[in-house]
Parts: C-alpha cells; sequence; structure tokens
C-alpha cells in the first residue's frame, strides 16, 4: 500500500504542475472530456471532497452523489461496509476505505469512486491510530485500493481543517490519476 504524507502531495501536485486549490477544477474538466462520473463516501472529510467538486460550474455532468458516511451505522447501512471489518480492523483502515469507496460505486455507477476515512484530530488519536491518519479508497471498474494518508503537517500541528483539506485535495488528485487509466491507450497514473 502506498503511504504519503502532506509532503509527497504537495511533490505529486508540483511534478504534475497542478495548484491545490485548482484541483476540482481540474476534475470537473478532465472528468467532463472523459465522459466519465465520480462519486464520494466521505467520513473524516464530512463533504468536503463533495463540496469542492460542486462549487465547479458544469459539476453535475460528472457528479451525481456524495455520501458522507461519518457513523460506523450509516458506513454499514448505506455503504454496505462489512460490520466485522469496522468491528475487527475498525472505521479508520484500509478495508473500511476501499468498501467504503467500492459501495458508493455500487450506489451510484460512477466510473471513479473515492471515500475517506480517518483521525480528523485534534483529538481521537491513538499510538497506533494517531491524528492525521487517513486512509483514502479508490474504486473503479477494474481495481480497487487504498492509499495511507500521513497528513499531521510538516511541522508536527494537527490542525482538523489542514487535515481534511489535504485529505480531500489527496482524494481529488486520486481521481485525476484514475482517470488517465479511461484513455485509450492508458498511460501512467500519477502515483
Amino acid at each position: 500500500m502506498v503511504t504519503l504524507t502532506e509532503k509527497d502531495l504537495m511533490e505529486l501536485l508540483q511534478k504534475n504542475n497542478l495548484r491545490e486549490d485548482a484541483l476540482e477544477k481540474e476534475v470537473v474538466e478532465r472528468l467532463a472530456a472523459l465522459h466519465l462520473k465520480t462519486a464520494t463516501a466521505e467520513s473524516c472529510t464530512g463533504g468536503l471532497i463533495s463540496e469542492r467538486i460542486t462549487r465547479v460550474s458544469g459539476s453535475s455532468e460528472v457528479f451525481d452523489c456524495g455520501v458522507c458516511s461519518y457513523a460506523n451505522a450509516i458506513k454499514a447501512k448505506v455503504l454496505g461496509v462489512s460490520k466485522e471489518t469496522l468491528a475487527v480492523l475498525g472505521a479508520v483502515s484500509a478495508e473500511t476505505a476501499i468498501q467504503m469507496a467500492e459501495g458508493v460505486k455500487k450506489l451510484s455507477g460512477a466510473d471513479i469512486a473515492v471515500s475517506t476515512t480517518g483521525i480528523a484530530g485534534p483529538t481521537g488519536g491513538t499510538a497506533e491510530k494517531p491524528v492525521g491518519l487517513v486512509y483514502m479508497g479508490v474504486c473503479t471498474d477494474e481495481n480497487a485500493y487504498a492509499v495511507r494518508l500521513l497528513l499531521c503537517g510538516e511541522n508536527g500541528q494537527n490542525d482538523r481543517a489542514t487535515i481534511r483539506r489535504l485529505a480531500s485535495s489527496a482524494a481529488l488528485f486520486s481521481v485525476l490519476s484514475e482517470c488517465h487509466r479511461f484513455v485509450k491507450p492508458p498511460v501512467d497514473v500519477y502515483f
């Protein structure tokens, strides 16, 4: 599983000539150009990914569904996350993130589904699952995977707004990365 820090994310954005504050516009434009749709399942980002996408004019052409599944009961009931996964591994796990993405993809019929689940802080962290740990799930018809994000900030601050913003940016970046799989012939993804 790939692990990304805030520094890694910023380097990926720079390498691909992307600005963090313009990711949503790039996502909407790229999805529209490829006639693709995306969907989101969010826990720790609390709808921020969906909000960022829908602030862009024309987003209704590429975005039909966002589920804010903060509670485990909603993760299980709406998204189909296994109760066993939640009980054994917890809501903050790669497996939960993947199942959330798979669930919202099935619910929406989107081409690319993305999910976030983690600990945005400033409280709630443990030694095993510190504040700033976020798992992002990605699901397409071809594959489903998780990316582990460690977003405690380069200066070690556990700022809730920063963690949520960075997690939403990582999710938007992953949608862009997955778009390249739909180009014929496929090109390398960003990660």
